[in-house]
Protein backbone atom coordinates (compact mmCIF):
# COMPACT_ATOMS: atom_id res chain seq x y z
CA UNK A 1 0.00 0.00 0.00
CA UNK A 2 1.31 3.21 -0.94
CA UNK A 3 0.76 6.92 -1.22
CA UNK A 4 -0.84 7.08 -4.07
CA UNK A 5 -3.55 4.21 -3.36
CA UNK A 6 -4.65 5.35 -0.11
CA UNK A 7 -6.96 8.01 0.63
CA UNK A 8 -8.41 8.86 4.00
CA UNK A 9 -11.05 10.81 2.38
CA UNK A 10 -12.39 7.91 -0.11
CA UNK A 11 -11.91 5.10 2.49
CA UNK A 12 -14.40 7.27 4.40
CA UNK A 13 -16.79 8.26 1.38
CA UNK A 14 -16.57 11.50 2.14
CA UNK A 15 -16.25 14.54 -0.34
CA UNK A 16 -13.33 16.50 0.46
CA UNK A 17 -14.96 19.63 -0.46
CA UNK A 18 -17.86 18.97 1.76
CA UNK A 19 -15.63 18.32 4.32
CA UNK A 20 -13.63 21.83 3.35
CA UNK A 21 -17.08 23.28 3.89
CA UNK A 22 -18.04 22.32 7.13
CA UNK A 23 -14.15 23.30 8.21
CA UNK A 24 -14.73 26.70 7.14
CA UNK A 25 -17.94 27.29 9.13
CA UNK A 26 -16.94 26.09 11.91
CA UNK A 27 -13.88 27.88 11.93
CA UNK A 28 -15.06 31.45 10.30
CA UNK A 29 -14.03 34.24 12.82
CA UNK A 30 -11.25 31.91 14.17
CA UNK A 31 -7.49 33.23 13.91
CA UNK A 32 -6.31 29.45 12.69
CA UNK A 33 -7.41 25.71 12.82
CA UNK A 34 -7.28 22.83 10.77
CA UNK A 35 -9.40 19.32 10.48
CA UNK A 36 -6.52 16.64 11.20
CA UNK A 37 -7.37 13.27 9.82
CA UNK A 38 -5.13 9.77 10.11
CA UNK A 39 -5.10 6.39 9.69
CA UNK A 40 -2.95 4.41 11.36
CA UNK A 41 -1.90 0.35 11.49
CA UNK A 42 0.56 -0.70 14.40
CA UNK A 43 2.32 -4.16 15.19
CA UNK A 44 3.77 -5.17 18.35
CA UNK A 45 5.56 -8.35 19.01
CA UNK A 46 7.31 -9.34 22.11
CA UNK A 47 9.32 -12.56 22.90
CA UNK A 48 10.60 -13.07 26.62
CA UNK A 49 11.34 -16.21 28.63
CA UNK A 50 12.13 -18.32 25.58
CA UNK A 51 8.63 -17.81 23.89
CA UNK A 52 6.40 -15.68 21.85
CA UNK A 53 4.56 -13.34 24.81
CA UNK A 54 2.64 -10.85 23.00
CA UNK A 55 1.77 -10.33 19.75
CA UNK A 56 -0.51 -7.50 18.40
CA UNK A 57 -2.19 -6.16 15.37
CA UNK A 58 -4.36 -2.84 15.82
CA UNK A 59 -5.73 -0.68 13.02
CA UNK A 60 -7.32 3.15 14.27
CA UNK A 61 -8.47 5.62 12.68
CA UNK A 62 -10.22 9.46 13.56
CA UNK A 63 -10.60 13.25 13.24
CA UNK A 64 -9.60 16.31 15.22
CA UNK A 65 -10.90 19.55 14.37
CA UNK A 66 -9.24 22.95 16.34
CA UNK A 67 -10.38 26.37 16.31
CA UNK A 68 -7.82 28.73 17.60
CA UNK A 69 -8.86 32.16 18.96
CA UNK A 70 -6.26 34.20 20.44
CA UNK A 71 -4.90 32.00 23.33
CA UNK A 72 -7.42 29.74 23.59
CA UNK A 73 -8.39 26.87 21.43
CA UNK A 74 -11.01 24.67 21.32
CA UNK A 75 -10.46 20.52 20.40
CA UNK A 76 -12.84 18.04 19.57
CA UNK A 77 -12.19 14.73 18.16
CA UNK A 78 -13.92 11.27 17.13
CA UNK A 79 -13.22 7.80 15.69
CA UNK A 80 -16.23 8.41 12.69
CA UNK A 81 -15.38 9.85 10.03
CA UNK A 82 -18.32 11.25 8.39
CA UNK A 83 -19.61 14.63 7.57
CA UNK A 84 -22.10 14.45 10.48
CA UNK A 85 -19.58 14.22 13.18
CA UNK A 86 -17.41 17.02 11.26
CA UNK A 87 -20.02 19.28 11.81
CA UNK A 88 -20.99 18.23 15.43
CA UNK A 89 -17.37 19.00 15.68
CA UNK A 90 -17.44 21.97 14.31
CA UNK A 91 -20.63 23.02 16.78
CA UNK A 92 -18.37 22.24 19.72
CA UNK A 93 -15.00 23.92 19.01
CA UNK A 94 -16.92 26.94 17.62
CA UNK A 95 -17.84 27.78 21.40
CA UNK A 96 -14.62 29.01 21.84
CA UNK A 97 -14.47 31.91 19.94
CA UNK A 98 -16.78 33.83 22.09
CA UNK A 99 -17.58 37.07 20.66
CA UNK A 100 -13.98 36.54 19.04
CA UNK A 101 -13.38 37.75 15.45
CA UNK A 102 -10.05 37.14 13.84
CA UNK A 103 -8.57 37.07 10.64
CA UNK A 104 -8.02 33.17 9.55
CA UNK A 105 -4.10 33.05 9.16
CA UNK A 106 -2.27 32.00 5.93
CA UNK A 107 -1.74 28.41 5.28
CA UNK A 108 2.15 27.07 5.75
CA UNK A 109 3.96 27.00 2.80
CA UNK A 110 4.08 23.79 0.51
CA UNK A 111 7.20 21.05 0.07
CA UNK A 112 8.29 18.65 -2.97
CA UNK A 113 10.58 17.26 -0.17
CA UNK A 114 9.64 13.23 0.91
CA UNK A 115 12.04 12.22 3.94
CA UNK A 116 10.81 8.57 4.09
CA UNK A 117 9.25 5.95 1.85
CA UNK A 118 5.94 5.93 2.08
CA UNK A 119 5.07 1.97 1.69
CA UNK A 120 3.51 -0.14 4.59
CA UNK A 121 6.34 -1.84 6.45
CA UNK A 122 4.06 -4.35 8.66
CA UNK A 123 4.00 -6.51 5.49
CA UNK A 124 7.19 -7.41 5.24
CA UNK A 125 8.85 -9.91 6.77
CA UNK A 126 5.40 -11.95 7.28
CA UNK A 127 3.98 -12.61 10.70
CA UNK A 128 5.26 -15.97 10.69
CA UNK A 129 8.90 -15.07 9.74
CA UNK A 130 9.60 -12.43 12.69
CA UNK A 131 8.60 -14.93 15.09
CA UNK A 132 11.12 -17.24 14.21
CA UNK A 133 13.33 -14.10 14.23
CA UNK A 134 12.88 -13.10 17.12
CA UNK A 135 13.11 -17.35 18.09
CA UNK A 136 16.61 -17.31 16.42
CA UNK A 137 17.96 -14.39 18.33
CA UNK A 138 16.98 -15.78 21.71
CA UNK A 139 18.56 -18.91 20.69
CA UNK A 140 21.78 -16.62 19.93
CA UNK A 141 21.86 -14.81 22.70
CA UNK A 142 22.23 -17.31 25.40
CA UNK A 143 24.38 -18.98 23.67
CA UNK A 144 26.68 -16.43 23.92
CA UNK A 145 27.29 -16.74 27.33
CA UNK A 146 26.23 -18.73 30.05
CA UNK A 147 25.56 -16.33 32.54
CA UNK A 148 22.51 -15.17 30.01
CA UNK A 149 19.21 -15.66 32.30
CA UNK A 150 16.76 -14.07 30.51
CA UNK A 151 16.29 -12.56 26.54
CA UNK A 152 13.45 -9.91 25.99
CA UNK A 153 13.01 -9.10 22.70
CA UNK A 154 10.37 -6.60 21.12
CA UNK A 155 9.95 -5.86 17.76
CA UNK A 156 7.63 -3.08 16.67
CA UNK A 157 5.96 -0.95 13.63
CA UNK A 158 3.44 1.72 12.56
CA UNK A 159 2.13 2.83 9.38
CA UNK A 160 0.71 6.23 9.89
CA UNK A 161 -1.23 8.17 6.71
CA UNK A 162 -2.39 11.92 7.72
CA UNK A 163 -4.26 14.44 5.77
CA UNK A 164 -4.62 17.63 7.14
CA UNK A 165 -7.21 20.00 5.60
CA UNK A 166 -7.67 24.07 6.46
CA UNK A 167 -10.99 25.76 6.07
CA UNK A 168 -9.10 27.57 3.14
CA UNK A 169 -9.06 24.59 1.34
CA UNK A 170 -5.04 23.93 1.50
CA UNK A 171 -4.42 20.32 2.23
CA UNK A 172 -1.54 18.58 3.06
CA UNK A 173 -0.68 14.45 2.79
CA UNK A 174 2.10 12.58 4.69
CA UNK A 175 2.78 8.69 4.96
CA UNK A 176 5.07 7.96 7.57
CA UNK A 177 5.93 4.71 8.63
CA UNK A 178 8.05 3.98 12.12
CA UNK A 179 9.98 0.46 13.10
CA UNK A 180 11.98 -0.16 16.01
CA UNK A 181 13.76 -3.42 17.16
CA UNK A 182 14.84 -3.80 20.96
CA UNK A 183 17.24 -6.29 22.74
CA UNK A 184 17.29 -6.55 26.22
CA UNK A 185 19.62 -9.20 27.80
CA UNK A 186 19.81 -10.17 32.06
CA UNK A 187 22.93 -12.14 32.86
CA UNK A 188 23.16 -13.33 36.47
CA UNK A 189 26.47 -14.69 38.76
CA UNK A 190 25.56 -16.11 41.57
CA UNK A 191 22.91 -14.13 43.63
CA UNK A 192 23.48 -10.68 41.48
CA UNK A 193 21.86 -10.06 38.20
CA UNK A 194 21.98 -6.96 36.04
CA UNK A 195 20.27 -6.20 32.48
CA UNK A 196 22.06 -4.52 29.06
CA UNK A 197 20.08 -3.03 25.82
CA UNK A 198 19.98 -2.22 22.60
CA UNK A 199 17.59 -1.48 20.31
CA UNK A 200 17.59 0.60 16.69
CA UNK A 201 15.03 1.81 14.32
CA UNK A 202 13.49 4.62 12.02
CA UNK A 203 11.14 5.87 9.54
CA UNK A 204 11.64 2.76 7.09
CA UNK A 205 10.87 -0.86 6.77
CA UNK A 206 11.99 -3.40 8.81
CA UNK A 207 14.82 -4.41 6.35
CA UNK A 208 18.20 -3.51 7.36
CA UNK A 209 16.93 -3.61 11.45
CA UNK A 210 16.36 -7.62 10.63
CA UNK A 211 19.29 -8.56 8.65
CA UNK A 212 21.76 -11.28 9.97
CA UNK A 213 24.54 -8.44 10.87
CA UNK A 214 21.90 -5.94 12.72
CA UNK A 215 20.31 -7.80 15.28
CA UNK A 216 23.79 -10.19 16.24
CA UNK A 217 25.10 -6.53 16.73
CA UNK A 218 22.10 -5.72 18.90
CA UNK A 219 22.24 -9.15 20.88
CA UNK A 220 25.92 -8.60 21.17
CA UNK A 221 25.76 -5.39 22.88
CA UNK A 222 22.88 -5.88 24.71
CA UNK A 223 25.01 -8.82 26.07
CA UNK A 224 28.27 -6.70 26.97
CA UNK A 225 26.30 -3.89 28.59
CA UNK A 226 24.88 -6.59 30.44
CA UNK A 227 28.38 -8.65 31.49
CA UNK A 228 29.93 -4.60 31.91
CA UNK A 229 27.42 -4.08 34.71
CA UNK A 230 27.87 -7.45 36.19
CA UNK A 231 31.38 -6.40 37.15
CA UNK A 232 30.72 -2.83 37.78
CA UNK A 233 31.65 -1.48 41.21
CA UNK A 234 29.60 1.21 42.92
CA UNK A 235 29.10 4.12 42.11
CA UNK A 236 31.21 7.31 43.91
CA UNK A 237 28.81 10.43 45.35
CA UNK A 238 30.44 13.48 45.23
CA UNK A 239 31.10 16.52 42.42
CA UNK A 240 33.31 14.99 39.08
CA UNK A 241 34.18 15.97 36.15
CA UNK A 242 32.14 14.37 33.81
CA UNK A 243 32.75 13.34 30.41
CA UNK A 244 29.38 12.14 28.20
CA UNK A 245 30.05 10.02 25.69
CA UNK A 246 28.13 10.42 22.13
CA UNK A 247 25.33 9.48 20.12
CA UNK A 248 22.59 8.57 23.17
CA UNK A 249 23.90 10.82 25.86
CA UNK A 250 22.03 13.16 24.22
CA UNK A 251 18.81 12.34 25.48
CA UNK A 252 20.62 14.66 28.72
CA UNK A 253 20.71 17.78 26.53
CA UNK A 254 17.16 16.48 25.25
CA UNK A 255 15.41 16.82 28.74
CA UNK A 256 17.33 19.12 30.51
CA UNK A 257 17.27 22.01 28.04
CA UNK A 258 15.28 20.95 24.71
CA UNK A 259 12.20 20.84 26.91
CA UNK A 260 12.95 24.21 27.79
CA UNK A 261 13.26 25.85 24.57
CA UNK A 262 10.06 24.82 22.91
CA UNK A 263 7.54 27.86 22.27
CA UNK A 264 4.71 27.20 24.54
CA UNK A 265 6.96 27.25 27.46
CA UNK A 266 8.51 30.58 26.65
CA UNK A 267 5.42 32.31 25.94
CA UNK A 268 3.76 31.27 29.34
CA UNK A 269 7.20 32.07 31.26
CA UNK A 270 7.54 28.89 32.61
CA UNK A 271 10.41 28.08 31.21
CA UNK A 272 14.33 28.60 33.11
CA UNK A 273 14.93 30.28 29.37
CA UNK A 274 12.12 32.81 29.24
CA UNK A 275 13.10 36.36 28.35
CA UNK A 276 16.72 35.27 27.68
CA UNK A 277 16.67 35.61 23.62
CA UNK A 278 19.53 37.17 22.29
CA UNK A 279 21.48 36.62 25.60
CA UNK A 280 24.33 33.66 26.26
CA UNK A 281 22.87 30.59 27.83
CA UNK A 282 25.96 28.43 27.22
CA UNK A 283 29.47 27.93 26.86
CA UNK A 284 31.82 29.64 23.73
CA UNK A 285 31.46 26.95 21.17
CA UNK A 286 27.94 25.06 21.77
CA UNK A 287 25.61 25.03 18.88
CA UNK A 288 22.66 23.33 19.40
CA UNK A 289 19.89 22.27 16.58
CA UNK A 290 16.08 20.84 16.39
CA UNK A 291 16.35 18.96 12.95
CA UNK A 292 13.41 17.49 12.02
CA UNK A 293 14.77 17.23 8.32
CA UNK A 294 17.18 14.16 8.55
CA UNK A 295 16.52 11.01 6.26
CA UNK A 296 14.57 8.13 7.70
CA UNK A 297 15.43 9.44 11.07
CA UNK A 298 12.85 8.67 14.06
CA UNK A 299 12.13 12.10 14.88
CA UNK A 300 12.25 13.27 11.43
CA UNK A 301 8.57 14.74 9.48
CA UNK A 302 7.94 16.03 6.19
CA UNK A 303 5.22 17.87 7.25
CA UNK A 304 4.54 18.28 11.22
CA UNK A 305 0.94 17.73 12.03
CA UNK A 306 -0.20 20.67 11.29
CA UNK A 307 1.13 21.13 7.88
CA UNK A 308 4.18 23.07 8.40
CA UNK A 309 7.09 21.56 6.54
CA UNK A 310 10.22 20.76 9.14
CA UNK A 311 12.82 22.58 9.27
CA UNK A 312 16.69 22.32 11.08
CA UNK A 313 16.13 25.16 13.44
CA UNK A 314 18.99 26.75 14.98
CA UNK A 315 18.46 27.10 19.14
CA UNK A 316 21.90 28.16 20.56
CA UNK A 317 24.09 29.54 18.14
CA UNK A 318 28.15 29.51 19.71
CA UNK A 319 26.59 29.92 23.49
CA UNK A 320 23.78 32.40 22.49
CA UNK A 321 19.89 31.70 22.28
CA UNK A 322 18.74 32.30 18.94
CA UNK A 323 15.59 30.18 18.77
CA UNK A 324 12.67 28.55 20.05
CA UNK A 325 10.50 25.72 18.16
CA UNK A 326 7.45 26.42 17.61
CA UNK A 327 3.77 25.19 16.29
CA UNK A 328 1.34 27.69 14.39
CA UNK A 329 -0.47 29.38 17.86
CA UNK A 330 2.56 29.77 19.84
CA UNK A 331 4.65 31.67 16.97
CA UNK A 332 2.10 33.85 16.33
CA UNK A 333 1.47 34.82 19.96
CA UNK A 334 5.15 35.20 20.67
CA UNK A 335 5.47 37.49 16.30
CA UNK A 336 8.14 34.53 15.72
CA UNK A 337 7.61 31.88 12.16
CA UNK A 338 6.25 28.42 13.12
CA UNK A 339 9.05 25.98 12.87
CA UNK A 340 7.26 22.77 11.66
CA UNK A 341 7.34 21.71 15.55
CA UNK A 342 3.55 21.50 15.79
CA UNK A 343 3.23 17.75 16.85
CA UNK A 344 0.30 15.69 18.80
CA UNK A 345 0.29 12.10 19.22
CA UNK A 346 -2.74 10.92 17.55
CA UNK A 347 -6.08 12.37 16.21
CA UNK A 348 -7.26 12.62 19.89
CA UNK A 349 -4.57 15.06 21.12
CA UNK A 350 -4.22 18.77 20.01
CA UNK A 351 -0.81 19.75 18.85
CA UNK A 352 1.73 21.61 20.47
CA UNK A 353 5.68 22.45 20.38
CA UNK A 354 7.53 19.40 20.54
CA UNK A 355 11.23 18.27 19.20
CA UNK A 356 12.22 16.18 16.43
CA UNK A 357 15.85 15.55 16.29
CA UNK A 358 17.58 17.32 18.70
CA UNK A 359 21.50 17.43 19.01
CA UNK A 360 24.48 19.56 19.47
CA UNK A 361 26.74 20.13 16.82
CA UNK A 362 30.28 18.85 16.56
CA UNK A 363 33.78 20.70 18.17
CA UNK A 364 37.30 20.36 17.31
CA UNK A 365 38.68 18.07 20.09
CA UNK A 366 39.64 14.82 19.82
CA UNK A 367 37.47 12.17 22.55
CA UNK A 368 40.89 10.74 23.33
CA UNK A 369 42.16 13.97 24.45
CA UNK A 370 39.05 14.68 26.22
CA UNK A 371 39.35 11.56 27.72
CA UNK A 372 43.18 12.35 29.04
CA UNK A 373 41.79 16.11 30.16
CA UNK A 374 40.25 14.14 33.58
CA UNK A 375 42.13 12.91 36.34
CA UNK A 376 39.68 11.75 38.63
CA UNK A 377 35.89 11.66 36.77
CA UNK A 378 33.47 9.65 35.66
CA UNK A 379 32.43 8.82 31.79
CA UNK A 380 28.49 8.35 31.28
CA UNK A 381 28.09 6.03 27.96
CA UNK A 382 24.36 5.34 28.35
CA UNK A 383 21.03 6.67 30.18
CA UNK A 384 17.78 5.13 31.13
CA UNK A 385 15.20 6.89 32.96
CA UNK A 386 15.19 10.22 34.33
CA UNK A 387 13.36 13.63 35.53
CA UNK A 388 13.59 17.26 34.84
CA UNK A 389 11.94 20.59 35.98
CA UNK A 390 10.99 22.44 32.82
CA UNK A 391 10.63 25.60 35.25
CA UNK A 392 14.40 25.65 36.51
CA UNK A 393 15.59 23.58 34.44
CA UNK A 394 17.03 21.04 37.56
CA UNK A 395 17.57 17.34 36.08
CA UNK A 396 18.54 13.97 37.74
CA UNK A 397 19.39 10.97 35.37
CA UNK A 398 20.18 7.48 35.65
CA UNK A 399 23.41 6.03 34.31
CA UNK A 400 22.77 2.33 32.83
CA UNK A 401 26.34 2.34 31.38
CA UNK A 402 29.37 4.70 33.01
CA UNK A 403 32.89 4.41 34.14
CA UNK A 404 35.67 6.19 36.39
CA UNK A 405 38.20 7.86 34.58
CA UNK A 406 41.37 7.49 36.42
CA UNK A 407 44.29 9.77 35.59
CA UNK A 408 42.78 10.02 32.14
CA UNK A 409 42.01 6.63 31.43
CA UNK A 410 38.64 4.25 31.62
CA UNK A 411 38.93 2.32 35.04
CA UNK A 412 36.48 0.31 36.79
CA UNK A 413 32.86 -0.09 35.58
CA UNK A 414 30.00 1.89 37.68
CA UNK A 415 26.60 1.06 38.94
CA UNK A 416 24.10 3.11 40.59
CA UNK A 417 25.41 6.39 39.36
CA UNK A 418 23.33 9.03 39.07
CA UNK A 419 23.73 12.44 36.97
CA UNK A 420 21.98 15.90 39.10
CA UNK A 421 22.18 18.91 37.67
CA UNK A 422 20.84 22.23 36.30
CA UNK A 423 20.41 22.12 32.25
CA UNK A 424 21.16 25.98 32.29
CA UNK A 425 23.82 26.42 34.48
CA UNK A 426 25.53 23.06 33.11
CA UNK A 427 25.55 24.48 29.55
CA UNK A 428 28.24 26.75 30.91
CA UNK A 429 30.22 24.04 32.31
CA UNK A 430 30.88 22.04 29.14
CA UNK A 431 34.45 22.73 28.63
CA UNK A 432 35.40 20.46 25.97
CA UNK A 433 33.34 19.54 22.65
CA UNK A 434 34.13 16.63 20.75
CA UNK A 435 34.75 15.92 16.84
CA UNK A 436 32.68 12.72 16.73
CA UNK A 437 29.07 14.24 17.06
CA UNK A 438 26.19 10.90 16.88
CA UNK A 439 23.10 10.67 16.99
CA UNK A 440 21.16 7.60 18.57
CA UNK A 441 20.22 4.78 17.20
CA UNK A 442 16.61 5.46 16.49
CA UNK A 443 14.83 4.34 19.79
CA UNK A 444 13.37 7.45 21.55
CA UNK A 445 10.30 8.61 22.94
CA UNK A 446 9.23 12.09 24.17
CA UNK A 447 6.30 12.74 26.51
CA UNK A 448 4.65 15.91 27.32
CA UNK A 449 1.30 17.09 28.93
CA UNK A 450 0.50 13.28 28.20
CA UNK A 451 1.29 12.96 24.78
CA UNK A 452 4.03 10.62 23.39
CA UNK A 453 5.76 11.03 19.99
CA UNK A 454 8.65 9.46 18.49
CA UNK A 455 12.06 11.82 18.72
CA UNK A 456 16.19 11.66 18.05
CA UNK A 457 18.91 13.17 19.93
CA UNK A 458 22.26 13.23 19.86
CA UNK A 459 25.77 15.05 20.44
CA UNK A 460 29.31 14.57 20.37
CA UNK A 461 31.25 13.73 23.73
CA UNK A 462 31.41 16.33 26.17
CA UNK A 463 33.70 17.09 29.24
CA UNK A 464 31.25 18.78 32.01
CA UNK A 465 33.42 20.26 34.71
CA UNK A 466 32.07 19.26 38.13
CA UNK A 467 28.78 18.11 37.95
CA UNK A 468 26.94 16.25 41.01
CA UNK A 469 27.19 12.02 40.80
CA UNK A 470 24.80 10.46 43.52
CA UNK A 471 26.47 7.34 44.34
CA UNK A 472 26.49 4.97 47.00
CA UNK A 473 29.98 5.12 47.73
CA UNK A 474 32.07 8.71 49.33
CA UNK A 475 35.34 9.70 48.39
Amino acid sequence: MTDSSFSLFERAGLDREVARQAVAEALTGADDGELFLEYIQSEALQFDNGRLKSASFDTNQGFGLRAIAGEAAGYAHSAEISEAAIRRAGEAVAAVKGGHSGTYAAPPPGTNRSLYTDENPLGSPAFGEKVKLLEEIDAYARAKDPRVRQVTIGLQGTWQVVEILRADGHAVRDVRPLVRLNVAVVAGDGKRQEMGSYGSGGRTGFGDFVKRESWQFAADEALRQALVNLDAVPAPAGTFDVVLGPGWPGILLHEAVGHGLEGDFNRRKQSAFSGLMGQKVAAEGITVVDDGTLDNRRGSLTVDDEGTPSNMTTLIENGVLVGYMQDRQNARLMGMRPTGNGRRQSYAHIPMPRMTNTYMLAGNRDPGEILASVKDGIYAVSFGGGQVDITSGKYVFQCTEAYLIENGRIGAPIRGAMLIGNGPTDLHRISMIGNDLGLDRGIGMCGKHGQLVPVGVGQPTLRIDQLVVGGTQTR
